[in-house]
């Protein structure tokens, strides 16, 4: 079977945490790419759940701004955190 070279980007940190990762699994990131590759091939999808989190949209992280700039000048209120019961 004829080899293709597939080139991409990606974080460094990310790189490298992987790279670990698959070194401990007893595999080249290569060939961790190559099982995803031919999993995704076969069943027409991507293998995992993939979401977004709402925490991290901009509205909420524009909240969350306005919040700590409200507490930084002091015309923010602090609230004690509440112990919950497991139900």
């Amino acid at each position: 079977m004829a080899q293709a070279v597939v080139n991409f980007s990606m974080d460094e940190e990310l790189k490298n945490s992987m790279e670990q990762t698959c070194n401990e699994i007893g595999l080249s990131m290569a060939s961790a790419f190559t099982v995803f590759a031919a999993k995704v091939a076969r069943e027409k999808r991507i293998p995992f759940e993939l979401s977004v989190d709402p925490f991290y949209s901009d509205a909420n992280m524009e909240r969350i701004s306005r919040a700590i700039s409200s507490l930084e000048s002091g015309s923010g209120t602090y609230h004690d955190l509440i112990e919950a019961e497991d139900a």
